[in-house]
């Protein structure tokens, strides 16, 4: 069976009904996000006989994701119930009512709901009955149900992506306008920088030239962001391609949006200018929204 590769949410849901002979069979699947694959089944006990081979067909639909698969059944086509009692136990307990009467003197009749009142006197015996082709019937419309799941999660999945794309292009325009701002708050850094060096050598006589190329690379590595601001456009382009490929890319959006998050907060420690403050929060923001939007991305 070939499954169809590309981008999918992790959220779908699908349901398909199989009519046969006086019964009705339900297949109903629900999928929600979840770090890893994770099936559970719920199947009448006639079915759990297929509980194997549903799991490898939802397994062979997704990759990740908490499936959720129930099967209904409604009729009594598939299983025929019948009363049964146990005569023996029947005779003893009646042996036993009548001596402990005679024992007793105890007068009156035995009523007859006395019977009904007695455990396990009276069960529901139950035979299965499996009509020609019943597991291939209910594996394709497990497989019909999983269509549909996917169907839905391939929508949401367009849609995440499309998304994600727009946050992207917002995210761009906000590197650019730090690229723009990263040279001119390196000017402003110079200044600081030559008005410490004026005050360092009006205090001494003989001038620590020690510590002005302390001061000098101390201040020059807190205000240069030019390495976060390379490594953002880089995240961009990798999130860029990976919209474009096939099968499971939940993970790896995951993990390069946290990386984006990090030089976020390594610019913000950086910088004290006010300007690139308030693009960082906006940076910050759009980049929350990503991660959030990825975990829904299978």
């Amino acid at each position: 069976m070939e499954v169809m590769k590309m981008a999918m949410s992790m959220t779908g849901y699908g349901t398909h009904t199989l009519h046969i002979e006086d019964t009705t069979v339900t297949v109903e699947i629900r999928s929600v996000n979840h770090r890893f694959l994770d099936v559970t089944a719920k199947i009448p006990r006639t079915f759990l006989f297929l509980e194997s081979s549903i799991k490898k067909i939802v397994q062979s639909y997704f990759k990740r994701g908490k499936i959720e698969v129930y099967i209904g059944v409604e009729g009594d086509g598939l299983v025929r119930r019948r009363l049964s009692t146990d005569w023996d136990m029947m005779d003893d307990y009646m042996e036993q009512i009548n001596m402990a009467m005679d024992r007793y003197q105890l007068k009156g009749e035995i009523p007859p709901t006395i019977i009904t009142s007695i455990p396990d006197i009276i069960s529901i015996q139950e035979t299965s009955h499996q009509p020609e082709g019943l597991k291939e019937s209910i594996i394709k419309t497990t497989e019909n149900a999983c269509e549909q799941v996917n169907k839905m999660r391939q929508e949401e999945g367009s849609f995440l992506i499309e998304d994600l794309i727009k946050r992207i292009t917002v995210i761009y325009d906000i590197v650019k306008v730090l690229e723009k701002q990263r040279a001119q708050v390196q000017g402003e850094y110079r200044e600081r920088l030559q008005a410490r060096i004026n005050d360092i050598v009006s205090d001494k006589e003989i001038i620590d030239r020690a510590r002005i190329h302390q001061e000098i690379v101390l201040l020059a590595e807190k205000g240069d962001i030019t390495e976060e601001i390379t490594r953002l456009f880089s995240h961009m382009e990798q999130i860029k391609e990976l919209t474009n490929q096939s099968g499971t890319i939940g993970r790896k959006l995951d993990f390069i949006s946290q990386e984006m998050h990090r030089e976020a907060n390594t610019i913000g420690s950086k910088s004290t200018d006010a300007k690139i403050s308030e693009q960082t929060v906006a940076l910050k923001s759009e980049i929350e929204k990503i991660k959030e939007q990825v975990q829904n991305i299978e």
